[in-house]
């Protein structure tokens, strides 16, 4: 792998935790800074169960490429927020089942564009491609997207806590209409973020807010399951991430419910 650019490495800011830097940490991942880990901590000190919460959602995002790739069919995936790379990548999930899928990823976060050649390991059958860009931008994100994506043909969106990054001023609900309306009937949305009903999560995310470089806005379930307006909501709707379409063969492991989820289709 090369090296940063002299401009990446600016952009790291070693000094201030990251978001997809500490969200590796507490997947238990070694790709993050000890500003990372130190922020991950404060975290866990205040709410410990955030590390399961963290692998809870990772797994809803298996479980909802497995059912946009398999039942629904969708070989064309848009994965805002990406990550860090760990198990069961988006593209995994969906070529498993479907070699010819077609996977773009985003994300903004410098650490995650230097690791971009370990996640674009596609199918010979498929596609990978990275584009280092922010929610914050859906226009650029769908131009973007557009040369490896047919746009005229059904996308899945997948955006797994990454809304929660956008302040009520920056007008969340508008950026993810704004991204929806740029893909065909037939295209699905995925969606998982934190809630505030928990008041140690609560008091762990301000804790994190007051040192890190993004911030984090935990919302409603109602104000959640308003970003599927105009959608219709597949079996079971908007409901606690753990409790989404479950796997027969493996019970999740106990967590607060602190988090909601939901996949949608576009008519």
């Amino acid at each position: 792998m090369s090296h940063p650019s002299e401009e990446v490495r600016a952009r790291l800011q070693t000094d201030r935790p990251h978001s997809a830097r500490v969200w590796n940490y507490l997947l238990g991942g070694k790709d993050n800074y000890p500003v990372d880990s130190a922020a991950g901590d404060v975290i866990l000190t205040t709410f410990p169960e955030f590390a399961a919460v963290a692998r809870v959602q990772r797994r809803f995002l298996s479980r909802a490429v497995r059912f946009l790739a398999g039942e629904a069919g969708v070989r064309q995936f848009l994965d805002i927020g990406t990550g860090l790379p760990t198990a069961d990548n988006t593209h995994e999930v969906a070529q498993r089942i479907a070699p010819e899928s077609r996977i773009v990823y985003v994300d903004n976060d410098p650490l995650v564009l230097t690791h971009a050649e370990a996640l674009l390991t596609s199918s010979p059958e498929g596609a990978c491609a990275y584009i280092d860009a922010d929610v914050r931008d859906p226009e650029r994100i769908l131009a973007e997207a557009a040369k490896t994506l047919d746009l005229s043909r059904p996308v899945a969106l997948t955006m797994l806590g990454i809304v929660g990054q956008i302040s009520d001023a920056e007008r969340p609900a508008e950026l993810v209409s704004t991204l929806l309306s740029g893909l065909p009937s037939g295209s699905y949305l995925a969606l998982s973020d934190g809630t505030n009903g928990n008041e140690a999560l609560n008091r762990a995310v301000e804790a994190y807010n007051g040192q890190s470089a993004n911030t984090y806005h935990l919302r409603s379930p109602q104000e959640i399951a308003a970003y599927f307006a105009g959608l219709t909501l597949v079996e079971p709707g908007v409901v606690s991430t753990a409790t989404w379409r479950p796997d027969a063969d493996r019970s999740e492991e106990p967590t607060a419910e602190v988090s909601v989820c939901g996949v949608a289709v576009k008519n």
